[in-house]
Parts: structure tokens; C-alpha cells; sequence
């Protein structure tokens, strides 16, 4: 975490980073307390990735900001990643530039996230990437 700090990233309190976390550009990192880095996550982070409090990001995730102009010259283009408080990206999963995922919010193992994930929600593959369930309960949300 030393090295991250000492290149730019801005590392909360309690944050855990598991074995061969990569980090492209830590400058572009924000991470917030108490999280939980899980093993082989990849930040491919040419632009901002921000990420709440709370958050787990389990193994082998890859968060990604860039990507081609595929149809013209194959320039890059970038866009921002945002994880909110509470969230819980499981594993194997890629969330593309521009995503936002929501508090409290869980992504299924295997997800593609492009665009929003509502906050509360359990998001992911079964019928195609949709909002499957609320999480918590209106009464019980932390």
C-alpha cells in the first residue's frame, strides 16, 4: 500500500489488499476505509476509479476504464468507475468505463457491468444482466 500512497493513490484506513492486486496508473485510484481488495484484482484504471467506504471487490475482478473507438481509428476513450459505500463486486467479475454501482449493492459472480446498478440491488447474469432482487428489505437497509 506504501508504494500505491507514494505513486498518488489515495488508500483509506482498514483497506486490504490481497496478493497480486494490479494497479496500472495509482494516481487514478481512490479507495475509501475499510475495504476488502480481493486476490488477482486488476485496476486497469487510465482514468478515475473511485471506491466508497465498505466495499469488497473479490478475486479476480477486473475494473477497467478504457477502451477503443472500434469503428473509426481505435483511439482510446476513457471513462470513470464508480463504486459506492457497502457494495460488493464478487468474483471474476468486469465492470467497464462508466459503470456505477450502487450502495449496498452486490454484483453476481461472472457480471459484465456497463452503466448503472441501482444501489441495493443484486445485479447480475441470470436472465442477462438485470436487477434480480432488492438486497436488504426497505426496514433493514444499514
Amino acid at each position: 500500500m506504501a508504494a500505491l500512497r507514494a505513486f498518488g493513490a489515495e488508500i483509506g484506513p482498514g483497506v486490504t489488499f490481497r496478493p497480486r492486486t494490479r494497479v496500472s496508473l495509482p494516481w487514478k485510484l481512490r479507495i475509501g476505509s475499510g475495504c476488502w481488495i480481493g486476490e488477482g484484482v486488476w485496476f486497469h484504471n487510465q482514468d478515475d476509479v473511485v471506491i466508497g467506504s465498505n466495499v469488497v471487490v473479490s478475486q479476480e475482478c477486473f475494473i477497467t476504464t478504457g477502451s477503443h473507438r472500434a469503428r473509426t481509428d481505435m483511439g482510446l476513450i476513457t471513462s470513470p468507475v464508480r463504486i459506492d459505500d457497502g457494495a460488493w463486486v464478487t468474483t471474476r467479475c468486469m465492470v467497464l468505463g462508466g459503470a456505477h454501482i450502487g450502495r449496498s449493492a452486490v454484483v453476481e459472480p461472472l457480471t459484465v457491468v456497463r452503466g448503472s446498478v441501482p444501489a441495493n440491488a443484486v445485479y447480475g447474469r441470470s436472465a442477462g444482466p438485470a436487477v434480480i432482487r432488492e438486497r436488504f428489505r426497505e426496514n433493514e437497509l444499514p
